[in-house]
């Protein structure tokens, strides 16, 4: 069936001898590549989904929760812009909590322990039902262009699928090796097949590589744990949802439970530490700042005398529990000692051991604002094959890369996100634009408008962008309509002025708040720190019960309001530099002005927009006001410039 050879110019020929013909093919099967062949499939693409193994279909083999700080932002975007993620979560939740209550409304982030069978096969079944979608198990191992563009995909089977797009979302698998102390064996992980070739195929198109390391820590048999040993940690109620569909949740929760490292523990690891293969020399990969092994926790926080370790449940049909906060590369022996020296574990049984993994991933800076590589049409990538970690950033990155491969084919405009629109803005152009050094890992101290692009503003800010890609059902559409007459509504009421009466005076000494001497708006007191809405139903009658999404954003719109208005005119004053756009054609290296640094990168990284170029590593804002000048000059009059700075 594969009948390809090579011509002069070095690239594949296309001569595919069956009938294995797709708009689309999507490689890889994990969040990544769910979101981006459901999308293709529900654009109207004839997809074709790749994976190494049909049971890794949105497969979680490290944490079983979805969501956290940030992440939660995440993936109530993917559901905003009318992808799986959150209905999925949703349904197969086993507890929910709200992250960051006792902090200001910007940060405050959802995370939800999953069962994960239960979500592997909700998701899978997704995928399955999905017209125009078809799931296949096979390795991607080449891919095939004509004039430069993608044509086909060749599988190590010996099939070749004839396609006008592909999108990789290769995850942590190619060229992927397990570390274990001194044990290491070439595979992916959770003991999965590795991708053997799909990383030369990439590197073969021109796409830069590195390489990464990530890891996980054990799982203990839930039985053989001492929960009167440890904190109790419940889920909230009620229970707030990822999707903007459900509202509210009616659900049996399981609780989780938080344990600490001890000095014991400590000793146990520092006494063993060269034998971790992170410290070894095992693995020369680089590893992620933000979710670092515990061995690595105790060498960069010394000063600390313990950690947080929590104990989640992996689904309500399983006795494995994980032990969040000790990934781990170091032996199994060693894993079990320090296990049981903390409280509640002292007599676990390990069922799986943690280990260390490192595999290839590319350069992201390859890629566009779409998720495009730059110089090869209809090749996308979305994932941690972009450099990052998790499954929300993963599936974020899917959702928009499917959606750009559906919309090059239909000859649309792609979709982008400024910086100012989403977390997901923000995501891609970090990856696009600064690249990573090591696993991006999404966190609210990333978005400088946090405040603008809170999570319970998501469909909001999102939903009608989506609407020309036909993932936004009538209902979510109409939902949203209601949603936004609501809080017009309700801040029109508050709008209203009221005299400084009796009951104000009452309510306002009772709250510890300055009794208003004159005429006040509505919208002014809800500014008060100790004055809710509530508070001002029960004083005048001109006010209506509100419903409880409606009351909390009128509540955050009141108690935030300078800092939004000021983030608003920020994002105004920065939107003239997104605006002003660079010729796709300039060469860098001929502008005089320029330091010789700023020259090279901005070469290489082709920013289109003033303000891209800004976040360049390397680029100054000094050489930002040379492009200005040369934006309103015009670049042929580069060479006439006077010679570069010192």
């Amino acid at each position: 069936m594969r009948a390809s050879a090579r011509n002069g110019t070095n690239e594949p020929t296309m001569e595919i001898h069956n009938s294995n013909n797709y708009d689309i093919v999507v490689i890889g099967a994990g969040h990544a590549g769910v979101e981006a062949a459901l999308s293709c499939a529900r654009m109207g693409q004839k997809t074709l989904l790749l994976t190494l193994n049909l049971d890794s279909v949105g497969l979680m083999p490290c944490n079983p929760a979805i969501g956290g700080t940030g992440k939660g932002h995440l993936v109530r975007e993917i559901d905003a812009l009318g992808g799986e993620m959150g209905l999925a979560a949703d349904d197969t939740l086993i507890q929910m909590r709200m992250l960051n209550t006792g902090k200001g409304p910007a940060v405050h982030s959802l995370r939800a322990q999953m069962d994960k069978r239960r979500y592997h096969e909700r998701v899978k079944r997704a995928v399955e039902e999905q017209d125009s979608l078809t799931l296949a198990q096979g390795e991607a191992s080449r891919f095939l262009t004509e004039g430069g563009r993608i044509s086909g995909v060749e599988t190590a089977e010996g099939f070749t699928y004839a396609c006008r797009a592909a999108v990789v979302c290769a995850g942590v698998y190619m060229k992927s090796r397990i570390l274990i102390g001194d044990f290491a064996r070439e595979s992916g992980p959770a003991g999965l097949l590795r991708s053997e070739t799909l990383s030369d195929a990439l590197r073969e198109l021109g796409v830069p590589l590195q390489r990464f390391k990530t890891g996980t820590p054990a799982r203990v048999n839930g039985r053989t744990l001492d929960y009167n040993e440890m904190e109790r940690q419940d889920g909230d109620v009620p229970t707030p949802a990822f999707s903007f569909l459900n509202g509210r949740l009616t659900r049996e929760q399981t609780p989780c439970y938080l344990t600490y490292t001890n000095d014991d523990t400590h000793r146990v690891i520092l006494e063993n530490i060269q034998r971790s293969a992170m410290y070894s020399g095992k693995i020369n990969a680089t590893g992620t700042r933000y979710c670092p092994s515990i061995e690595d926790k105790l060498v960069r926080f010394a000063d600390k005398d313990r950690h947080q370790i929590f104990i989640e449940p992996e689904g309500l049909t399983t006795h494995e529990m994980y032990v969040q906060g000790m990934s781990t590369s170091l032996p199994g022996d060693v894993q079990i000692a320090m296990l049981r020296t903390m409280s509640g574990l002292h007599r676990c049984e390990v069922m799986r051991l943690g280990y260390a993994i490192e595999y290839d991933c590319i350069d992201p800076t390859a890629l566009d604002r779409t998720l495009g590589v730059r110089d090869v049409p209809g090749l996308y990538l979305a994932g941690q094959v972009n450099g990052t970690s998790g499954y929300e950033e993963a599936a974020a990155q899917g959702l928009l890369a499917g959606i750009n491969a559906a919309l090059y084919l239909k000859g649309d405009e792609p979709l982008t996100l400024g910086r100012d629109e989403a977390y997901l803005g923000v995501l891609v152009d970090d990856l696009s634009v600064k690249g990573t050094p090591e696993p991006y890992r999404m966190m609210t101290s990333r978005c400088e408008y946090r405040l603008l692009l809170r999570q319970d503003n998501a469909d909001e800010r999102l939903t009608h962008k989506a609407l020309r890609t036909g993932l936004i059902t009538g209902e979510r559409y109409e939902r949203l309509m209601q949603k936004r007459e609501r809080i017009e509504t309700a801040m029109a009421t508050l709008d209203k002025t009221v005299p400084p009466g009796e009951a104000l005076r009452q309510l306002m000494t009772d709250r510890g708040e300055s009794v208003p001497v004159s005429g006040v708006k509505l919208f002014d007191l809800l500014k008060r720190t100790n004055i809710r809405y509530t508070d001002l139903l029960s004083v005048f009658t001109s006010l209506s019960p509100l419903d409880w999404e409606t009351e909390e954003r009128v509540e955050t719109l009141a108690r935030y309001d300078g800092y939004i208005q000021k983030q608003r005119e920020q994002v105004e004053r920065n939107r003239a530099l997104e605006n002003t756009e660079l010729p796709a054609d300039i060469d860098y290296l001929s502008l005089d002005g320029l330091r010789l640094e700023a020259r090279q990168k901005l070469n290489k990284h082709k920013p289109a927009s003033i303000g891209m170029a800004g976040r360049i590593s390397g680029v100054t804002p000094a050489d930002v006001n040379v492009l200005l000048i040369y934006c309103k000059r015009g670049f042929h009059t580069a060479k006439q410039e006077p010679e570069e700075r010192a």
